[in-house]
């Protein structure tokens, strides 16, 4: 694989993105998740999966270049829908998968986080959605995960502001389990995944399977909208304006069209 690299140890398999320099999730690297999850699924050597970010990121964010490369909204919704099953099956995954989160994770980095089953973060990381400083949504699910695990109204304060959290603040706000200094975080996560890795495989993934009972029907339901509203914000003139904005480094302005 081009952006993923693993190696195995007790039971744990340490996935690791490597793609500098800030580990943006491109379409490629959503590829690259679901080809790992494949070739992990049978894998009877692995039992539980740490997935973290080489360098100073674990993900910042979308790879914003390529939304210019993005013909319609409708193939924008298409790009949501994707990744959304994609996530939707790191969640549904019958091992256990814990982030370990240093430096960011931002955007669809933090979309990719939150559907772990466990996150582990540093205390000075930094946890956002930031898509409507560019005139967009999240569109991996953010806005159905989120709200589940801070609540509606500080769901709405880090959408509506774009401004990130740090990781205390996260364990905090019920984002992540636990916060560390960046320094102890792989340690500590490792120490976590091993004593899962003592578990039965087969009460680990009936485990896994009833947790999925918690989202009902209105999640997916608002998992599809938010595809939908992805593709149709994305034709907005403002989104336009936020994309060509950031990648010219630059304050967008705004005009509501």
């Amino acid at each position: 694989m081009e952006y993923l690299s693993w190696k195995v140890e007790d039971g744990v398999a340490v996935v690791t993105i490597q793609r500098p320099p800030a580990n943006a999730l491109s379409r490629q690297l959503i590829v690259e998740v679901d080809e790992m999850l494949d070739a992990m699924e049978l894998d009877q050597t692995i039992r539980v999966i740490v997935l973290h970010g080489e360098g100073r990121f674990f993900s910042a964010g979308a790879d914003i270049k390529e939304f210019t490369e993005v013909a319609s909204g409708d193939e924008f919704s298409k790009l949501a829908a994707s990744g959304q099953q994609v996530f939707e099956k790191l969640e549904s995954f019958p091992k256990p998968i814990i982030a370990a989160i240093h430096g960011a994770a931002l955007g669809g980095g933090l979309e990719l986080a939150m559907s772990c089953h466990i996150r582990y973060v540093a205390e000075d990381a930094k946890l956002g959605l930031p898509e409507l400083s560019l005139g967009l949504i999240p569109g991996f699910a953010g806005t159905q995960r989120l709200p589940k695990y801070v609540g509606t109204a500080k769901a709405a304060e880090m959408l509506f502001t774009s401004e990130p959290i740090s990781g205390a603040e996260a364990v905090q706000w019920g984002l992540a389990n636990k916060a560390f200094p960046a320094d102890q975080l792989l340690a500590n996560t490792l120490e976590l995944a091993k004593k899962i890795a003592e578990k039965s495989p087969v009460a680990l993934k009936a485990a896994i399977s009833m947790l999925q009972y918690s989202k009902d029907a209105s999640y997916y339901n608002g998992v599809e909208a938010e595809a939908d509203s992805f593709g149709t914000v994305f034709e907005s003139k403002d989104a336009k304006e936020g994309i060509q904005a950031f990648i010219e480094k630059r304050k967008p302005k705004f005009t509501g069209k």
